[in-house]
């Protein structure tokens, strides 16, 4: 009894160290049952909980309520597993118990929060319960009238404009040589004023009657008036010569109509007449705020109907008439009026949108003929025969020299604009097409926009749209450029289809640009021959790009039919060198681009040196590194525009071929950010993306130390893909991390990818992976956590069994001893019989302690062999818990079995003390401690999780990648190397 005595007062105490004991000791472990059939799921919501109940082959449920105790007694009796609801509640929830009921089958008693109600309902075959917070009660019961005015009224119609009586009494009024005729109207309603011949009309969209007995006689204004009402409007007809000016105002609901020269009350607004380009056959459109109907009035003298548009106030028509083959607009102080010529033409709106139409289309003019061209000025630059066309005398500055002529031009446009609104635009137009036909393309942009902020109406001339599209290219706009010259009216002029091929060229959309320039074929010898060089050369670089390399040679050929400035010819040898490079002829394409690399500007030699170096590193004449240095000081020697980008495009792929990694990303990652516009952008974000992926997903920065790897991960986490590639990619980093005990950078990572990245069981397989490391890092409450927060209903057997058992060893590190064994107690796995013996351990109970051990080792003692720690610990623990219960047989039959295992031990005289109480060598007390302390025993299960963890499948069922661009797929077969 001396040794266990010795254990009793030292080596037990030792061994048991910063174990809290529970008050009184837990029962034996209870043998495990076996899974009955009923399932019990568990899952919480923000706003309710769930408890759903499965049975194998299906039973009836009957609910019923006790105050907080809801009871539901099935058919059929079984023995359920209802540790989640007694252990961790969910929400609304106190505690469950299960008990039989007197017919013999299952009874289920949940006992609600005080705050809490529930609804019982069946749903696939399985009973469930919601459980959520109680509704609170209402104050008062509404009575019904109440309620309907609660509910919220569509939205009222317009108020009814007729006054009662149903007569609108005319008001005349004669002063300062004008003639006035008012209207009160009980509310604002719609009107249309306007001419027809020798006769005004006024229109209102009510049916009322008009009594205009008050009109004045004997004046020169009219010489009479008709009052006649229709269906759905009202009218007056006055007749007056067509000489006779009219206005019309509105004040609240009151219509004044005004003939005869003079002042008027309120400035009528321009109604603007367009082509409607919705598509379809062809028609007009115009914008009219506050239309409220479309009418068909009909005129007793002309013996026809004209088509109305009335609107609320204040005024907006249209000031002359406008006409069209098969209708005309009239003109008009208020609202539109329209006058066919065939039958089968339609008015109508859509919001405050008039549309005028047929169902064959009206027979309008080009987009481009109808439109009204202004006067120029005497010796000002003429327009051109073509909207997209640069005249090659709009440069010209005579024998006074540019000042002067550019000074001439200035003051003649700044007279012409102070003259208001209504001035003329030939003196500005004059003075734009000098800037473009000079190239001075941002003061040319300056002088249009300035124009048509005046005059809103000049974005519909073609002409005005070509010089602002032109001077926008020449600034190197190319998005608003396109924009210009993608105007509907610009659709049919072959001279825009070439700027639209250049600008295709500039943005990289290649089957744009050949299809454009196609379709200006008809305009190219119309212009000078440096616009001619730069369209071919543009045309080239597209079909170079389509692989057209005998079309790319046949437009550089046609760059170079005409003689043009030295720096032109060289812009299309440039390109020349590129087509030649691609058709296999290096050594020729290398001569080209040494002789362009010398040209005196540097947006010719940037580019030319570079293609030159990549021959040169491509076919062995300098190495590697001496490519990365020509590259590297050439990202500084150009800058802003796309040889940039692929400069640093080739630096980014040699530092990745030489292992510098952060070099080549942030290479990467400044130019595409700073220059985003660009579409080599583009391109150059793909290589970066490709770049990310092969580090991590393919194993490049393998050979990075781990915490190097993190360094670099998180400096450039962005660009982490989304969806399966790239929760792999982390998870990946994750197992690098846990290997080296980087424990919470490893737990950042699976956090956020489960609170932002994940969602079902790919995050409820994260979120228990996250649990884990918490354990492997003591932190028991945040594993709790994890788990906790990523409860669902369906789950896989045995993520759901690995999620107990994490569970169980969380509540275990919490000292919540009871819960962790109830957690698992239908847990017959191997893990789960190691974990049920930790926690009897930690209880005390040395006779069930010792006995689990010992079960846990099994038939070990029959191997050969060492033992291994794990198996070495569970020895010396089970020696030591059978010598604190006093059970002298236990410890001689281990003694007996594993007797031949002491010298192969790690701690032999540890094993020889435990289970013989016998001491040949040298061992203390601390030593003696320390190989049967938690720690060891938690190291060992650490160890074992770290090899699990490893060998584990990522999660499954994220969201697919999308395949893979050709320019994709090659940029990662660069990042690889």
């Amino acid at each position: 009894m001396g040794l266990r005595h010795a254990l009793r007062s030292t080596v037990a105490a030792i061994a048991i160290a910063g174990v809290v004991a529970p008050p009184g000791l837990a029962a034996p472990a209870k043998a495990v049952a076996p899974r009955g059939p009923l399932d019990v799921h568990v899952a919480q919501a923000r706003d309710f909980s769930r408890i759903e109940f499965h049975w194998s082959g299906g039973a009836r449920a009957v609910s019923r309520r006790d105050g907080q105790k809801l009871i539901l007694k099935f058919n059929r009796d079984a023995n359920p597993d209802i540790a989640r609801l007694r252990v961790d509640p969910p929400r609304w929830l106190k505690t469950a118990e299960a008990r039989r009921s007197a017919g013999g089958g299952l009874e289920l008693v949940l006992t609600l929060a005080d705050n809490a109600d529930a609804k019982v309902g069946v749903d696939g075959g399985a009973t469930y319960v919601n459980l959520f917070e109680k509704p609170p009660a209402p104050v008062a019961e509404a009575a019904p009238a109440e309620v309907a005015q609660a509910e919220a009224p569509p939205e009222p119609p317009r108020a009814n404009p007729v006054p009662a009586g149903g007569v609108v009494r005319m008001e005349a009024k004669v002063a300062n040589g004008q003639v006035s005729f008012s209207f009160p109207w009980a509310n604002p309603n719609g009107a249309a004023v306007f001419r027809r011949g020798d006769a005004i009309w006024v229109v209102f969209d009510a049916p009322a009657k008009l009594d205009v007995s008050s009109a004045p006689r004997g004046l020169r204004h009219f010489t009479g008036m008709q009052a006649m009402t229709g269906t759905s409007y009202s009218a007056v007809r006055i007749a007056t010569p067509a000489s006779t000016p009219f206005f019309a105002a509105s004040q609240g609901a009151v219509w004044t109509v005004t003939l005869g020269p003079g002042a008027q009350g309120q400035q009528a607004s321009l109604v603007r007449i367009a082509r409607d380009q919705a598509g379809g056959p062809a028609g007009l459109k115009a914008a009219v705020a506050g239309i409220t109907g479309t009418l068909v009035v009909s005129d007793p003298v002309v013996g026809d109907s004209l088509q109305v548009v009335t609107a609320l106030g204040p005024a907006k028509g249209l000031p002359s008439r406008r006409e069209f083959v098969q209708m005309a607009l009239l003109p008009s102080a208020q609202g539109l009026a329209v006058e066919s010529y065939v039958e089968d033409l339609s008015v109508s709106r859509s919001g405050d949108l008039v549309h005028i139409g047929r169902p064959q289309g009206l027979a309008l003019s080009p987009a481009a003929a109808g439109a009204e061209r202004v006067e120029s000025v005497m010796g000002a630059p003429q327009q051109a025969s073509m909207p997209g066309l640069i005249d090659a005398t709009w440069s010209k500055t005579g024998s006074g020299g540019f000042l002067a002529r550019y000074n001439a031009l200035l003051s003649a446009s700044n007279e012409e604009a102070a003259k208001g609104t209504d001035a003329p635009l030939a003196a500005r137009m004059a003075l734009a097409r000098f800037l473009v036909g000079s190239e001075l393309s941002f003061e040319a942009i300056g002088v249009l926009n300035d124009a048509v902020r005046r005059h809103p109406a000049l974005a519909d001339d073609p002409e005005f749209r070509g010089l602002r599209g032109i001077a926008r290219v020449m600034a190197r706009r190319y998005k608003e450029a396109q924009a210009d010259f993608s105007a509907p009216i610009l659709s049919d002029d072959p001279s825009s289809a070439l700027w639209r091929s250049y600008i295709a060229t500039q943005l990289a959309q290649w089957p744009e640009a050949r299809a454009q320039f196609a379709a200006g074929a008809e305009a190219f010898n119309q212009f000078s021959p440096t616009w001619k060089a730069r369209f071919a050369r543009s045309d080239a670089q597209a079909a170079l790009q389509l692989g057209d390399l005998n079309g790319a040679e046949g437009r550089v050929r046609l760059a170079l039919m005409d003689k043009t400035e030295p720096l032109e010819e060289l812009a299309t040898r440039l390109v020349q060198a590129q087509v030649v490079e691609a058709l296999g002829h290096t050594d020729r394409a290398l001569r080209i681009y040494a002789a362009v690399a010398g040209a005196p500007i540097e947006s010719l030699s940037a580019p030319a040196l570079l293609h030159a170096t990549q021959i040169r590193l491509d076919t062995g004449k300098i190495t590697p590194l001496q490519a990365a240095n020509v590259f590297d000081g050439l990202r500084y020697r150009w800058r802003g525009d796309a040889t940039e980008l692929e400069t640093i495009r080739a630096l980014g792929q040699l530092y990745l071929n030489q292992g510098r990694y952060r070099e080549a990303l942030e290479a990467l990652r400044s130019a595409g950010q700073r220059l985003p516009d660009l579409p080599a952008a583009l391109q150059l974000q793909s290589d970066l993306a490709a770049a990310f992926r092969a580090l991590f997903l393919d194993g490049a920065a393998d050979g990075l130390e781990p915490i190097q790897a993190l360094a670099l991960f998180f400096d450039f986490k962005e660009l982490t893909p989304l969806g399966a590639d790239g929760d792999l990619m982390v998870r990946k980093l994750v197992r690098r991390l846990v290997d080296v005990d980087l424990l919470d950078q490893a737990a950042q990572l699976l956090s956020y990818q489960a609170e932002n990245r994940l969602d079902g069981v790919p995050r409820a397989q994260v979120a228990t992976d996250l649990a884990l490391i918490y354990l492997m890092d003591r932190k028991p409450e945040k594993a709790m956590q994890a788990i906790n927060g990523s409860r669902t209903t369906i789950l896989p057997t045995s993520l759901n069994n690995e999620r107990r058992l994490m569970e169980a060893r969380a509540l275990l590190g919490l000292g919540r001893l009871d819960h962790a064994l109830e957690v698992i107690e239908r847990d017959a796995s191997r893990e789960a019989s190691d974990l049920r013996a930790e926690v009897i351990w930690k209880q005390k109970d040395w006779p069930a302690a010792g006995a689990q051990f010992e079960k846990s080792l099994g038939d070990r003692w029959k191997q050969p062999g060492a033992l291994t720690s794990e198996e070495e610990g569970k020895l010396l623990r089970a020696g030591v818990a059978f010598s604190l219960a006093g059970d002298e047989a236990a410890l001689d039959r281990l003694n007996q079995r594993y007797g031949g295992f002491y010298d192969q031990a790690r701690n032999p005289e540890a094993l020889r003390v435990a289970l013989t109480g016998v001491q040949s060598g040298r061992l203390n007390v601390a030593d003696f401690g320390r190989v049967t302390a938690d720690n060891e025993a938690f190291s060992g299960w650490v160890d074992k999780m770290k090899v699990r963890f490893r060998q584990k499948p990522g999660p499954t069922g994220g969201a697919k990648q999308p395949a893979p661009t050709p320019k994709q797929a090659a940029a990662t077969t660069a990042a690889k190397g």
